[in-house]
């Protein structure tokens, strides 16, 4: 027969293992606004340096052969290159933890998470791409798709899945020490009043 202590612990168990699946309470709140005022800013800060207009005198031909222009920039010495190449990986590389921030849950599949977030990057510089096609002084680059989409891919696989250890860690010793050690898992230790003997 079950008694109402061993209920209300196995509750307060259930409650800290359920809490585990996302980061709970005010701190999800602000976790996740956080993350969608950082995109946010990070996407304006994007558009400003790809879709203003530049006035140049004269513009290099789109590039839609792959590796094309990365072996060009090769071609111009390493220092040139690795500026080049680094400015094409850095540009959306926050989104790699930008992202899986705004969305704010950590019991997510390390791959699926990965797929999305670059799935994600890829589709938003394929339209930035796109968008420049009618900017004065831009033309497409099709390099520029690819080392944007390996910035977010390295991003991610560099940071995210580390936080989100540390994170569930820190989540799981919460939950299971709002259980208090006397009372365990069969509650409460019932106690029996006194009966007085009568003489």
């Amino acid at each position: 027969m079950r008694d109402a202590g061993t209920d209300r612990a196995e509750g307060r168990v259930l409650g800290g293992v359920q809490r585990q699946g996302s980061i709970g309470g005010s701190a999800a709140i602000r976790l996740r606004a956080t993350g969608i005022l950082l995109l946010v800013a990070h996407l304006a800060f994007v558009a400003w340096c790809t879709l203003r207009p530049l006035n140049v005198p004269w513009v290099m031909p789109s590039n839609l052969h792959p590796f094309a222009g990365i072996r060009a920039d090769l071609r111009l010495g390493w220092p040139e290159a690795a500026l080049r190449i680094g400015e094409g990986l850095a540009l959306l590389a926050p989104l790699g933890v930008l992202l899986p921030l705004a969305h704010g849950r950590l019991r997510v599949s390390p791959l699926a998470s990965l797929v999305r977030t670059v799935t994600a990057g890829a589709l938003l510089s394929l339209g930035i791409e796109l968008l420049q096609t009618g900017v004065p002084g831009r033309v497409v680059d099709v390099d520029s798709l690819l080392l944007n989409t390996v910035g977010v891919a390295l991003a991610h696989a560099a940071v995210v899945p580390a936080v989100r250890r540390a994170l569930r860690r820190r989540d799981e010793r919460r939950g299971w020490t709002a259980v208090r050690p006397e009372e365990g898992a069969q509650g409460r230790t019932p106690r029996i009043p006194r009966v007085g003997i009568a003489p």
